[in-house]
């Protein structure tokens, strides 16, 4: 088992701001050493998005976290709008080798029908199951999950975990990927996931559990301050 959570965290230049927030929460909160790695598709060199009916730009590119780490290991994949509020290591340590991947099983419809850019908030089976993955990378079955496949794939047959059997997916409390705006506000959140729109946009920024978020993004701003007084 590693000493250190290789974290790939999704990228979308809109909202850049989220990302690095983001990786701020997980720094701020660690007691162990974590190596991130940003999905960002132009840094992809054998990987061209295809698909046509994503909402960022990280929507498929998720998927190809066991091939980046050449099937061996494990990794945590978590979109790029959410801060951590709890030890990371925490979620790390739930790593359980009889499942291909652990994720929070969400099972609920949406509240609000539209979110960030405009798109459309959508209910479909397995809604944000993806959107926070533990992947045990070198279980057999993610053997499959090549950039040529991955591309030849539809949004329903990835999210859905489709090429794993359903006792290969173990479960992780929803506390591990709380969504904002669609579940109720509550204390002991270890992850605040806010699927319907960052604060970083105006239209969110006093959105259900915000605070969490402005409070790691001023933390960001107060090196980027600090260093241009020094100038």
């Amino acid at each position: 088992m590693s000493n250190i959570a290789d974290i790939f965290v999704g990228f979308d230049q809109r909202e850049a701001v989220a990302y690095h927030t983001f990786v701020q929460s997980i720094i701020d909160n660690s007691s162990m050493p974590v190596r991130f790695f940003p999905l960002n598709t132009k840094l992809l060199s054998n990987y061209e998005e295809v698909h046509k009916d994503g909402s960022n730009d990280f929507i498929y590119s998720r998927f190809l976290v066991p091939h980046l780490m050449n099937y061996k290991g494990w990794a945590i994949y978590a979109d790029g709008d959410m801060v951590c509020l709890e030890d990371i290591k925490k979620l790390w340590d739930l790593r359980d080798s009889k499942f291909a991947v652990q994720v929070a099983k969400h099972n609920y419809k949406t509240k609000i029908r539209n979110k960030y850019f405009g798109n459309k908030n959508e209910n479909y089976p397995r809604k944000n199951w993806s959107s926070l993955i533990l992947w045990n990378c070198d279980h057999p079955s993610h053997k499959i999950l090549t950039p040529d496949f991955i591309q030849s794939q539809t949004g329903a047959f990835l999210h859905r975990f489709s090429w794993v059997n359903d006792n290969e997916i173990g479960e992780l409390e929803k506390e591990w990927n709380w969504l904002a705006m669609e579940y109720d506000e509550k204390k002991d959140i270890n992850l605040v996931h806010y699927t319907i729109g960052t604060p970083c946009f105006e239209q969110y920024k006093n959105c259900s559990l915000s605070s969490y978020w402005n409070k790691s993004f001023l933390k960001v701003l107060e090196g980027h301050f600090k260093i241009n007084k020094m100038k």
